[in-house]
């Protein structure tokens, strides 16, 4: 960690404010499903089915997982701030593309350009570990990825209503504002924080098995993978459930969308005021522990039939509170096992939380049937959960037996 001047706003001498860490992250995060209650009218637009416009949405995740992986390592070799701002520049180009796409296939390949606003989501959890020590790092990166995930969560309600009033082509014209927004602060606020650079990949490249071996690493990484999971399978299957099942017209779809986002900004909260005082791996267990219990009693209420659009939802408030403690904790504890390779930590912990979520949002899409119920999400996500939890677990004993290895030298 380096020694920084003091944080001035809209000084670019000095590291980004909290806020413009926020606004990044939530414009990459905005961007992955604001526009899904308007799927149907987009395919109606484009003249095509209903399926091939679904692509948008794992399509552009599994590229924003790939874009990860080299995100991290390029800002680690040539500094946060220009690979933000070029980042951001992109998605606006790519943004007006969809706007303007004449074909469902012009505008699926500008909607996987729109996929580069990922250096938001991976920097801005990488420059606050450049700037802050682990433990505080995770009470600042618990307001950075309330944007992350709290924003996919209400997108979609945002995005039912711009629908309903102006037309699918709103929902790009708001990210277009968003991202245009974005790179003012950006090129306003965000001073360079990768101060210790490797000279070439090369070398950059030699420290990477230094990372890959950590098996701290590796267990924060699948606890904040398989925490994340739990998210994702809810945003591949609850559109289906809330339609399908419980007959939700799309403007009360988007709203129901938003309840798991009240327990994240609790989580959040309890994370930023208990962090420091309690460590992350404690914080990463009960959180854990939290969306075990939480998923648990959901699968009891449905198999006792007392199923309903506000139960299921409402047990997502405790998915949503569980992941608010995870989350910021096990990212920071990602980035602060190697600190000179942030970057690429985050890179690489985005792209394993990313295209695992593609993979289970595709999955849960998939097994759900209107007799099949919620169950099939629900079970993906117990499973999801449970691997979260003895991950931590994991660590925990890991870094038991570190201690108790250094306390006979």
């Amino acid at each position: 960690m380096q020694h920084f001047p003091a944080v001035r706003f809209l000084d670019r001498s000095t590291p980004p404010h909290v806020l413009t860490l926020i606004v990044i992250a939530g414009v990459s995060a905005l961007s992955m499903n604001i526009f899904l209650p308007s799927l149907p009218g987009m395919a109606e637009h484009f003249g095509t089915e209903y399926r091939l416009m679904q692509l948008s949405v794992p399509v552009y995740l599994w590229v924003n997982a790939g874009l990860q992986i080299v995100v991290g390592p390029v800002s680690d070799r040539f500094g946060r701030r220009p690979v933000v701002l070029t980042g951001l520049f992109v998605f606006l180009l790519a943004t007006l593309g969809c706007l303007l796409a004449p074909t469902v296939e012009i505008f699926l390949a500008f909607r996987m350009a729109q996929a580069v606003v990922v250096v938001g989501m991976v920097l801005s959890r990488a420059i606050v570990r450049d700037m802050v020590p682990a433990d505080q790092a995770a009470s600042m990166i618990s307001y950075v990825t309330m944007g992350m995930v709290v924003v996919p969560m209400i997108g979609p309600a945002i995005g039912g209503l711009l629908d309903e009033a102006f037309g699918w082509q709103a929902n790009f014209w708001i990210l277009a504002l968003f991202g245009l927004l974005a790179f003012w602060l950006c090129w306003s606020d965000l001073g360079e924080t990768a101060t210790a650079r490797s000279s070439s990949f090369r070398e950059q490249f030699r420290q990477y098995p230094e990372l890959l071996l950590a098996r701290r690493f590796w267990g924060y990484c699948l606890a904040a993978t398989f925490g994340a999971g739990s998210f994702f399978a809810f945003l591949g299957g609850a559109p289906f459930v809330g339609s399908e099942v419980y007959g939700l017209e799309p403007a009360w779809l988007g709203l129901y969308f938003a309840t798991p986002s009240v327990g994240y900004f609790l989580g959040n909260f309890l994370s930023g005021r208990y962090s420091v005082r309690h460590g992350i791996n404690r914080m990463i267990l009960i959180g854990a522990a939290i969306v075990v219990a939480g998923v648990a009693a959901l699968m009891a209420t449905l198999l006792a039939g007392l199923g309903s659009a506000e139960v299921f939802f409402g047990f997502m408030s405790l998915v949503g509170l569980g992941n608010g403690l995870v989350m910021p904790n096990a990212t920071a504890g990602m980035l602060s096992v190697r600190p000179h390779l942030a970057g690429s930590a985050s890179g690489l912990g985005g792209a394993m939380m990313i295209g695992g979520g593609a993979g289970l949002a595709a999955l849960s899409g998939a097994l759900l049937t209107p007799e099949s119920g919620a169950m099939p999400l629900v079970v993906i996500q117990i499973c999801t959960a449970a691997l979260s939890l003895l991950a931590i677990l994991y660590v925990i004993q890991r870094d038991r037996r570190l201690a108790m290895t250094a306390g006979r030298f």
